[in-house]
């Protein structure tokens, strides 16, 4: 008799709910995973971000092996076949149980209710993916927390009650034979996906944090975690974050500096998970606020298309595209200018900029990616009000000063002086310069999105 355990976007060993209850179960522990790459595309999932998880699962094979737990690859391309597959190979393995942990996407919920129906055995879930569980924290009306300032509140006053502390390693099978791991790597240097360098880079950060409310928005400097890859596919759970952070800051709940402001990004993080439990909608395409459906965006293919080469004609915005159609990541407060950009100054509708971010991203997150883009396009929850609107060119003066950020993306204007660099065209035409003029002006557009904003509220309240 076995147990089996079927891992999704939780690829680790240690704290691994659903894989340390198949541990203390009775039978040994058989483990499968795979990825349903139509799915998975369906869903705008890139390359670089399914690669990842393949490096991870190769990475995962030989730990688990050490434990004498096989690492079973799925070859189903889409959930529901999935499911047939995890079943039969249950069936197989004489298992009397499947050990799955929440996943909280519309999708996804069905798949695993899914499995619930036609499995003959027992499935038993286990929540993971969050410090406090989706559906948990409620106003005192007991309604879901739709402000992120109150949910932060009760958010760490339960975690300061009641510590979501990590748990340990199974212990393994006794002598199941395991066959040789099938999976492959391509290693990525940029994040490696072996357990040892994830750690190293989880302690790397944890000396580092004290200074992070005053790195965090320099894109030239290395003042962010980047642990994103690795939350977004479950190699680190935020518990084993925040339970680092403790050792080190002990009272890294309480604190008000670098190492709480970090604290409130692994809370930004729950924030959006329990907004697409409580409001399916947001899975699908739609807006959290429902006024703002049909508002007239401009389906300016050409734009977009310059918007996603990094050809836009703004510097900060350009070098951003950049680094993310190279490297699979972009700096936290360049999502943000390029996103309100996108949806402000070009008026292009947030799910293509949405779904072209899922498309690129190692980090890609459907809960915080639609969260974000929603915010910045002023249709989510505890979303930047339509009248208050970035101008790319001031946050990158304030936050790029000297273009550093700027020339590692975009060589053409490396020459150009710290304030040129910022806006090339301010002052008139630049012969010899290969670069584009601004597609739009940002006064102009900031504008036109602001009256198209308060015309379609207006017509629809």
């Amino acid at each position: 008799m076995t147990q089996l355990v079927w891992l999704r976007n939780d690829l680790r060993c240690s704290d691994n709910p659903a894989l340390l209850a198949a541990d203390q179960a009775t039978g040994d522990t058989i483990v499968v995973a795979g990825i349903a790459k139509t799915t998975a595309k369906r869903h705008h999932r890139g390359d670089r971000q399914l690669q990842f998880i393949q490096d991870r699962l190769f990475h995962l094979a030989h730990e688990l092996a050490t434990l004498n737990i096989p690492l079973i690859r799925l070859e189903s391309d889409t959930f529901q076949k999935q499911i047939q597959e995890v079943l039969s190979l249950a069936s197989t393995h004489r298992s009397h149980a499947i050990y799955i942990n929440e996943e909280y996407p519309l999708d996804e919920r069905q798949r695993d209710r899914d499995l619930e129906r036609l499995s003959p055995i027992p499935v038993y879930r286990y929540e993971d993916q969050c410090m406090i569980p989706p559906g948990t924290l409620k106003t005192g009306q007991g309604s879901f927390y739709s402000v992120f300032t109150p949910f932060k509140r009760r958010w760490l006053a339960q975690l300061q009650q009641q510590p979501s502390l990590p748990g340990a390693k199974p212990k393994g099978n006794p002598a199941l034979p395991c066959a040789p791991s099938s999976w492959s790597s391509q290693s990525n240097p940029a994040f490696p996906a072996d357990s040892v360098s994830i750690e190293q880079r989880l302690l790397s950060w944890v000396e580092r944090v004290s200074n992070y409310d005053e790195t965090r928005d320099i894109p030239s400097v290395d003042g962010t975690s980047q642990l994103s890859p690795y939350l977004a596919i479950g190699a680190l759970s935020p518990r084993q974050i925040i339970d680092a952070l403790q050792h080190a800051h002990p009272n890294a709940l309480s604190d008000t500096a670098g190492v709480g402001t970090f604290i409130s990004e692994i809370c930004w993080r729950d924030f959006y998970r329990n907004l697409i439990v409580e409001v399916p909608r947001v899975s699908m395409d739609k807006p959290f606020k429902l006024n703002t459906l049909g508002l007239p965006w401009r389906n300016d293919t050409e734009a977009f298309e310059r918007w996603k080469a990094g050809q836009t004609g703004i510097p900060i915005v350009d070098a951003a595209m950049r680094q993310l159609n190279e490297t699979g990541w972009m700096h936290n407060r360049c999502r943000m200018i390029t996103a309100m950009f996108l949806t402000k100054n070009l008026f292009i509708n947030w799910r293509w900029g949405e779904d072209y971010f899922m498309s690129q991203l190692i980090d890609g997150d459907l809960a915080s990616n639609n969260g974000g883009w929603q915010w910045s396009a002023s249709t989510g929850t505890d979303a930047a009000p339509y009248f208050r609107i970035m101008n790319p060119v001031s946050q990158s003066l304030k936050f790029d000063p000297s273009g550093d950020y700027i020339r590692r993306w975009v060589p053409e204007l490396t020459n150009l002086d710290n304030k040129s660099i910022h806006e090339p065209y301010a002052k008139g035409p630049r012969p010899g310069l290969n670069y584009p003029q601004p597609l739009v002006d940002l006064k102009q557009s900031r504008q036109r999105a602001i009256d198209l904003f308060k015309q379609h509220l207006q017509e629809t309240n």
